[in-house]
């Protein structure tokens, strides 16, 4: 007769002598996600604390900064006075003009940009032959930083006599102008020269979204007898509302915080023709060295980007939630 087989009592055998991975002094085992958990805290920690050195710390600095007086040029007249440097913005005239051009030059840029950048995905969604070729050409002037973008068209297209547009404009009858230099063609120069650059984002947003649209209901639509246009207004433009909010929220928001084309372009000028909200700031604390009221500025521009942000951020949800 085969003798049965014995198997070790639970606590016998040298198994039961082994530690469990992960096991602490005392028997207790370590949860697998806690030191999962230490091992990532572990290696994004020097990223994150990176991350807040150049962002947060700076941030509260600035927040800081703007409930004191701070004059380098009157140092002994320093000191905490709360939220009076908001009170005297309210009270700046120059303030409400470089906000009504920062909200002119940035709505007016971004329904340009948003237009155009529409225009060029439908004519290219089109085009059969070259299509590779005329993306990349669409795309070259979103390559360009800021800087060099308002460098050139400061010195290439818009010198007066010499620039390419002006020479364009003197064969067409219309006069040489000094589109930079006079204020009240600046504004537009410049809201020109910032959709000119960053159409090409919009475009390439609206290309992809339109090449995902699905084929179906436009057989249906062609069936039924319905024109281009009725396809356009009925098929398209819903369809694409998504992609279209996504695209003004991002193009808004960059907008608003605008500095290096203007810059090197005009400097805010002539006089304060250009001056948008960040330029304004940059001229107070820099120029003037009112660092207290710089950073008032600032934190106000940070407050209406915040805004805008909130405000297109529930609308895309509404508009994504909406049938």
């Amino acid at each position: 007769m085969r003798p049965s087989r014995i198997y070790p009592s639970p606590g016998e055998g040298p198994a039961a002598s082994a530690e469990l991975p992960g096991a602490v002094p005392g028997g207790r085992a370590l949860p697998r996600l806690d030191r999962e958990a230490r091992l990532a805290l572990l290696l994004v920690g020097p990223s994150l604390a990176v991350l807040l050195a150049v962002s947060t710390v700076p941030l509260l600095v600035l927040l800081g900064a703007s409930l004191f007086r701070i004059e380098l040029t009157r140092p002994w007249v320093g000191g905490f006075v709360g939220v009076a440097n908001y009170a005297a913005m309210l009270e700046d005239v120059r303030f409400w003009h470089s906000l009504q051009v920062t909200a002119v030059y940035t709505l007016t840029s971004v329904a340009l940009q948003l237009l155009l950048g529409l225009a060029f995905a439908l004519a290219l969604s089109a085009v059969v032959r070259g299509q590779g070729l005329l993306r990349v050409a669409v795309l070259l002037p979103m390559i360009l930083t800021p800087v060099v973008v308002g460098l050139v068209w400061r010195t290439l297209l818009l010198t007066p006599r010499y620039g390419l547009l002006d020479y364009l404009s003197i064969l067409l009858g219309l006069g040489s102008h000094s589109w930079l230099g006079d204020p009240r063609l600046a504004l537009g120069a410049v809201i020109v020269m910032h959709t000119w650059q960053w159409t090409p984002f919009v475009f390439l947003v609206l290309a992809a979204a339109l090449a995902a649209l699905p084929v179906e209901p436009y057989e249906a639509a062609l069936v039924d007898g319905a024109t281009p246009w009725q396809r356009f207004r009925f098929l398209t433009l819903p369809l694409l509302r998504p992609a279209i909010v996504t695209v003004v929220v991002i193009r808004l928001i960059i907008a608003l915080r605008a500095f290096d084309a203007i810059y090197a372009a005009t400097g805010g000028g002539p006089g304060t023709a250009t001056e948008i909200l960040n330029l304004y700031a940059y001229r107070v604390a820099f120029n003037s060295l009112n660092l207290g009221y710089g950073a008032a500025l600032t934190t106000a521009l940070l407050l209406f980007t915040l805004g805008a942000t909130v405000v297109f951020g529930r609308v895309r949800g509404a508009v994504e939630a909406s049938p």
